[in-house]
């Protein structure tokens, strides 16, 4: 019996033994327990970096942005590396620095300084660092505008009926297009230069629409039409734009012959501007750029050459060329004084020093060759540019011509003093123009400095501009001023 029952017991156990699972299935399961929870959490992590990258409506850092020390004018450089490439502003000091990613300069101004918020110059994307994620929120467009101001096609169509002011950051209020210009040294005949342009309503608007000009890689044009969208956007922060950026693409372009601390003449400045966007817009872009068509004339140049042999013979050549602008010669200034012991400015009509284009008057030209030239107007220009030739460079230094050229504001009719083609039946452009911009030059020759009238056409207004200064005056004071470049704006029929 107790054998039986002993072994009945070991049977028992032997039994029971053989029920379980093995030791090994056991822990088979726990590492699959394990490498299951593993796996849930480690996608649940991922799950939760990836939120945490991606974008996030709000921030609770949003309270540290400054406005006021925002300025987005400037060359857009990393003040560290002093690199341009994936540059940020921090959007609490208004410095820029590089990268966002770990050991970046931007990653560790967010950790020296606790400033948090920060766009992306290129993108105009906002990301909280050192976090990294993006923030969405409404309230930030406002920068995004101020940093690349953008225009629609109607609001670019109201801009010359719009008489509403804008406000700045400090409450001071501007017009839009009429903002000062920051001089930085010299740079002057730049800035009369481009407030004068912003009067030529096609060329503004054309720039106005950055699509006219993307795929064009010129920095020179790319820096001008920012330029001129900061000019006239209605929400700046600051009442004045510095041309800074536009002024470093100028000095590249032009191999610093025009360059801050170094006084140029605007008409040099004029030409070369024009001409040089005009190439890169036609080299650069897909259409066909009419930059020039609203500015260019054509002329008729008759040049008659005395020959060698016969003296008295001549030959005549006869050509049309292209014109730009038009140069016009002032007469002398006396050389006594009257009887005050003062010297007499003379004075002379537009429309006298105007006869050089009558295809009648003769100039002479001495280089390339002796010749006497005539000159004759067969088409005008739907903006009409005049220079006058105030300053004469001789072997010692460069005088200038005090005369006073007396010129209409409005209504000046060229057909009447000027012999002009009949227009063709499909051309629907007159004789009859009315003055946008006026640059005047004062001081001396070396040492003076430029100003600029220019009218805002909705209310008619003539506005007085110097650098940052702008206030305004009376049409009377426009016509008084001793003019140097001119811009009319033809009537359309």
């Amino acid at each position: 019996m107790l054998v039986d029952r002993q072994g009945s017991i070991k049977r028992q156990k032997i039994e029971g033994c053989a029920s379980r699972p093995p030791p090994y299935d056991d822990v088979d399961d726990d590492e699959e327990h394990n490498e299951r929870s593993q796996r849930r959490n480690s996608d649940g992590r991922a799950q939760r970096c990836r939120s945490k990258l991606g974008p996030v409506e709000g921030c609770p850092y949003l309270d540290t942005v400054n406005r006021q020390v925002l300025d987005f004018d400037f060359e857009k450089f990393c003040s560290v590396s002093l690199s341009n490439l994936n540059v940020y502003a921090c959007l609490v000091c208004g410095k820029y620095y590089q990268g966002r990613g770990k050991g970046s300069h931007a990653y560790a101004h967010s950790f020296d300084a606790r400033h948090h918020v920060y766009i992306n110059l290129h993108t105009e994307k906002l990301y909280c660092l050192p976090d990294g994620y993006e923030i969405v929120d409404p309230s930030l467009d406002d920068i995004r505008q101020v940093l690349n101001p953008r225009f629609t096609k109607e609001q670019v169509a109201q801009l010359d009926r719009n008489r509403r002011w804008s406000r700045a950051l400090d409450g001071s209020d501007y017009l839009p297009g009429m903002v000062g210009l920051n001089n930085l040294h010299g740079t002057d005949f730049v800035n009369v230069t481009i407030q004068s342009l912003m009067r030529v309503t096609p060329l503004r608007n054309f720039f106005l629409m950055p699509d006219n000009y993307q795929h064009c890689g010129s920095t020179l044009v790319q820096r001008f039409g920012e330029l001129t969208r900061k000019i006239w956007h209605a929400g700046n922060f600051k009442g004045q734009v510095s041309p800074h950026g536009f002024l470093q693409a100028v000095a590249e372009a032009s191999q610093k012959r025009f360059c801050a601390g170094q006084q140029s003449d605007p008409q040099d400045f004029l030409a070369w501007l024009l001409n040089t966007l005009h190439a890169e817009l036609t080299t650069s872009c897909r259409n066909n750029c009419a930059l020039l068509s609203w500015l260019q004339g054509e002329m008729e140049v008759i040049k008659e050459i005395p020959t060698k042999t016969i003296p008295q013979k001549e030959d005549n050549h006869k050509s049309r060329m292209p014109f730009l602008m038009l140069g016009l010669g002032l007469p002398p200034p006396p050389l006594f004084k009257d009887a005050m012991e003062k010297n007499i400015i003379p004075q002379v009509p537009l429309f006298n020093i105007l006869k050089k284009f009558d295809g009648e008057t003769v100039t002479e030209v001495v280089r390339p060759r002796f010749a006497r030239t005539r000159y004759r107007i067969t088409r005008l220009p739907r903006y009409l540019i005049l220079h006058m030739q105030r300053f004469e460079k001789n072997n010692f230094f460069i005088e200038k011509n005090p005369t006073i050229v007396n010129f209409p504001v409005k209504n000046l009719e060229l057909k009447d003093y000027i012999p002009l083609p009949m227009p063709k039946e499909d051309n629907k452009s007159g004789s009859k123009y009315d003055l946008v911009a006026n640059i005047v030059h004062d001081g001396k020759p070396e040492e003076g400095l430029y100003r600029a009238f220019v009218q805002r056409k909705s209310q008619d207004i003539w506005y007085e501009m110097q650098d940052l200064h702008v206030s305004e005056t009376l049409p009377h004071m426009v016509a008084l001023s001793g003019a140097y470049l001119q811009i009319y704006e033809q009537h359309p029929v």
